[in-house]
């Protein structure tokens, strides 16, 4: 998300957050006690102050909290005891190809915020930041307060359409009071209903000590035990209800409400199992989808070809055509072929002879560079089995760098395979119909006659 469209979803968060809050008190409530302070109201709008005022504070440490970013060069302990998180393929410890570097556990790159984040839940557009390690507990105060103060503000402007309904003359809805009456009910009913029920599955995963992604590996995870793929594994980081609030909250019950830092640096968490070696690793993976990489070879030294243009093995490709029509029509009057040519089969043909075609390839990539060794006069049309394209010398497209390769024909290559097959003594009897006779030739004439 870009970072206008990321400041306008702010903006309009906090234009949503004040509407509801203060048209109530300025349009509905304070109307209704007659524009006049009193003890009453100080009883009834004070409250609903501190909540709406909780709540754009920790709304506001959402928003400029760093979820929390890896360490430069920061690599996984391999000889802790309690054990490091692996990838699932190679079950080796977890490295971001983006970031070019480890990942602690359970991080995850972030592709709006394009970089890896800590114990990362979700990228929230309406705080336009990452839900990670060091916000996720102003996050989970922030739903907390939007739900208490909804519930709050929509128990006043209730309590105002009531007291209308049955109440006497001097407590009639005027027509400005009813038209935020219903402003307000329109967006505070659907934002409670929507903050609500993301506030109940947050409070599960809080509960639980997941986050939103781990709770996709725990589905995951349910559906191949449910299948029968894998045993019933339990989620390393569940430590029990109180002590998974603790991890986000603090240890302090009586400042769960209130704006803190979440303990520990997420690069490491406390495990359910601790020095259990026998425990499968999280998360757990699919038997059927494995996939092991081939061991590297220790002999194995990388060069770069002396030439860009290379052909499969490592040459130039000796079939080579112009792509203009003209261009090749005038190239074929003027250049005469350069010797028996080579064949049209690619390298990866299973007719394809290495050792004698070899010596093609490398006879056109000397050919092509302007040398002469002799090895162009070795032509291939004596050996049968070369006997498969139109031989001719390299052509280079005019106005280009590179080569191009010349569509084969399919057909015309299987049926010259076949002819060479079938040459070679006992391995096919082939069937070669007899002429037909003279009388054969009158019966079928006199036939065709008789049918006129």
């Amino acid at each position: 998300m870009g970072r206008l469209i990321g400041r306008l979803f702010v903006g309009f968060t906090l234009c949503l957050i004040c509407f509801i809050a203060y048209s109530a008190q300025i349009f509905i409530i304070w109307p209704w006690y007659g524009h006049e302070l009193s003890i009453e109201l100080l009883v009834l709008l004070v409250p609903f102050n501190l909540l709406v005022g909780m709540l754009l504070w920790n709304y506001y440490l959402c928003v400029v909290t760093d979820p929390g970013r890896v360490p430069p060069a920061w690599q996984p302990d391999l000889q802790d005891g309690d054990g490091y998180e692996v990838k699932k393929n190679t079950r080796g410890p977890r490295y971001c190809r983006t970031c070019e570097s480890y990942k602690p556990p359970r991080a995850h790159h972030c592709k709006q915020c394009k970089r890896c984040i800590l114990r990362m839940d979700h990228h929230c557009p309406w705080v336009n930041n990452c839900i990670g390690h060091f916000n996720y507990g102003h996050f989970l105060r922030f739903l907390f307060y939007v739900d208490i103060a909804c519930s709050y503000h929509a128990a006043m402007v209730t309590r105002r359409v009531y007291v209308a309904s049955v109440g006497n003359y001097f407590d009639y809805l005027s027509g400005t009071e009813l038209i935020f009456i219903i402003l307000n009910y329109v967006t505070c009913l659907p934002v409670l209903l929507a903050v609500g029920g993301f506030s109940l599955y947050h409070l599960y995963s809080l509960l639980g000590n997941s986050t939103t992604i781990e709770g996709w590996e725990k589905d995951k995870a349910a559906t191949l035990v449910r299948h029968g793929k894998i045993r019933e594994i339990k989620f390393p980081y569940n430590l029990g209800m109180r002590l998974n609030v603790e991890s986000v909250l603090g240890a302090n019950p009586l400042l769960w409400c209130w704006p803190t830092v979440t303990p520990g640096t997420g690069l490491k968490y406390q495990l359910a199992y601790g020095d259990d070696s026998t425990a499968e690793a999280w998360p757990p993976q699919d038997p059927n989808r494995t996939y092991t990489y081939p061991e590297p070879d220790q002999n194995h030294k990388f060069s770069l070809p002396s030439t860009p243009w290379t052909y499969e093995n490592g040459t130039l490709n000796p079939n080579l055509q112009p792509s203009n029509p003209r261009l090749r029509s005038s190239s074929t009057r003027r250049r005469k072929p350069k010797g028996p040519g080579y064949s049209s089969l690619p390298p990866y043909h299973p007719d394809f002879h290495e050792a004698q075609d070899d010596d093609a390839y490398s006879a056109s990539a000397s050919s092509a560079g302007g040398e002469s060794d002799g090895e162009q006069e070795q032509g291939l049309g004596e050996d049968p089995h070369h006997m498969y394209g139109s031989f001719s010398g390299v052509r280079v497209r005019r106005g280009s760098e590179g080569y191009e390769v010349q569509s084969a024909d399919r057909d015309k290559i299987m049926r010259r395979f076949l002819e060479c097959q079938t040459r070679e003594p006992g391995r096919y009897q082939r069937y070669v119909p007899e002429p037909p006779s003279e009388s054969e030739t009158d019966e079928e004439a006199t036939l065709s006659h008789k049918e006129e």
